[in-house]
């Protein structure tokens, strides 16, 4: 497969089969692999970002699309976090090879602090290792604490009721349509009622301006990881995307602390 170039794998069985969507740039170790946000893809400026630099630093780097998300297959409204995980995890098993870096942003934070966890228990076939996590704005436990607990009896009843609902976006004309059985499933995968092991440095960027994920979420999350290496940098002026060109350069140098 030639640099960056899109290849296709499947991921499930049976009616949940679907076809995720992979770019991959050969290069050195520790390599790098992207986990996107809620809603946002692979060709997003952070993502970008992080390609440019794995190819000026002669870097390995992968890059994929949720399914239902950019250029995999499946629809946007069948995703769960299970689902999203598995994905995850397939990309990781096929495609990541010795020490890795995992880059999480909004929601894949917390993918990539399950990934961690799938790996430290042995429940993944793959000779990578990560060699540090770069968690941006990492919305750990959203479809709970950040979603559900923050909805309004009125949208909770038409949860319950009509097993969605549409959610106005300000990064889109177009709401996100949240499932029941998101909210549902999500619970499978809860991180903060107890001590996060990760096995690798962990570095957090979050702004203080998000609206999204509040910073005192980013705090309480620290305070769950059961290791002395993880630092917390708070971005005062720093919205939810943290996209400008001054946090793309500190998601780059905290990626290049991983050398």
């Amino acid at each position: 497969m030639a640099d960056n170039e899109v290849t296709e794998i499947e991921v499930g069985d049976g009616d949940s089969r679907r076809t995720i969507a992979v770019r991959r740039r050969a290069g050195s170790k520790p390599g790098l692999i992207w986990l996107g946000g809620f809603k946002s893809d692979m060709k997003g400026t952070k993502a970008e970002a992080l390609d440019i630099w794995a190819k000026e630093n002669g870097r390995a780097c992968i890059r994929f699309d949720y399914s239902g998300h950019g250029e995999s297959g499946g629809q946007f409204f069948d995703g769960t976090i299970g689902k999203w995980l598995d994905e995850s995890c397939s990309v990781f098993e096929q495609f990541c090879d010795g020490p890795t870096i995992a880059i999480g942003s909004s929601m894949g934070g917390w993918i990539s602090l399950l990934l961690a966890q799938r790996l430290r228990s042995k429940k993944l076939r793959s000779n990578a290792e990560l060699a540090g996590l770069v968690l941006i704005a990492p919305a750990v436990d959203f479809t709970e604490v950040l979603m559900w607990q923050r909805f309004t009896p009125d949208i909770k009843r038409q949860l319950e009721d009509k097993g969605c609902w549409e959610r106005p976006s300000e990064y889109s004309a177009e709401p996100y349509l949240i499932t029941r059985q998101l909210i549902e499933e999500g619970r499978n995968h809860l991180l903060l009622g107890g001590l996060i092991e990760t096995g690798c440095p962990v570095r957090i960027l979050q702004g203080v301006k998000d609206e999204d994920v509040p910073w005192e979420h980013a705090v309480s999350l620290v305070s769950r990881i059961a290791r002395d290496d993880v630092v917390l940098t708070l971005v005062k002026d720093g919205d939810h995307r943290l996209s400008r060109p001054e946090d793309i350069e500190r998601m780059l140098a905290a990626v290049g602390e991983f050398n």
